[in-house]
C-alpha cells in the first residue's frame, strides 16, 4: 500500500528526523527520534511537536492537523532509515498516553502488510511481548529488522 508521506530531514546517523505537518493548524514541526535506552541494543522511538527554541519535543500536544495517516506513514519511513544504520537492534515504542499508543497501533495496522515484509513486530500485553496480531490492543511495541 502506498500511503502519502511527508519529506523528512535527518541527521547523518538516521536517529533524528524532522518534518512539517501541514494542515488547518498551519505548518507544525514534528520530530521523530530514536533514543538509546539503558538496555543494550534497545532504542526507543519518540515523537512529538518540536520546539526549536527550547530544543525539546512536546510529547503531549495534540495538533489535530487532519493529517494523522500521513504523519503515521512518515514515522513508518523513519524505521527503514533508522534500521539501515542499526540493523541488529530493537525499537521500543509506547505513546506518552494511552491514546497515543492507540495511534501507533492504528499506524501499524494500516501499514502492517508492508511492514511485516521487512520487520518482526511484537505487542506487549500483561508484561509479555507476543507476535503482533491485528485486532489485539497492546500496551507497547517492539520492532526488529528481519
Amino acid at each position: 500500500m502506498e500511503l502519502e508521506k511527508y519529506v523528512l530531514e535527518s541527521d547523518d546517523e538516521q536517529e533524528i528526523f524532522d518534518f512539517y505537518s501541514q494542515g488547518p493548524k498551519g505548518n507544525i514541526l514534528k520530530r521523530v527520534a530514536y533514543v538509546p535506552t539503558s538496555i543494550p541494543d534497545v532504542w526507543q522511538l519518540v515523537m512529538g511537536d518540536y520546539d526549536v527554541d527550547k530544543d525539546e519535543i512536546d510529547f503531549l500536544n495534540v495538533t489535530n492537523n487532519n493529517d494523522r495517516e500521513k504523519v503515521l506513514a512518515t514515522v513508518g519511513v523513519t524505521l527503514y532509515s533508522f534500521f539501515s544504520k542499526k540493523s541488529d537492534v530493537m525499537v521500543y515504542a509506547k505513546g506518552s498516553t494511552k491514546s497515543r499508543t492507540r495511534l501507533y497501533q492504528i499506524g501499524i495496522n494500516k501499514m502492517y502488510e508492508d511492514l511485516k515484509k521487512d520487520f518482526e513486530i511484537f505487542g506487549e500485553l500483561d508484561g509479555k511481548f507476543k507476535r503482533f496480531e491485528k485486532g489485539v490492543v497492546y500496551n507497547s511495541f517492539i520492532v526488529t529488522r528481519k
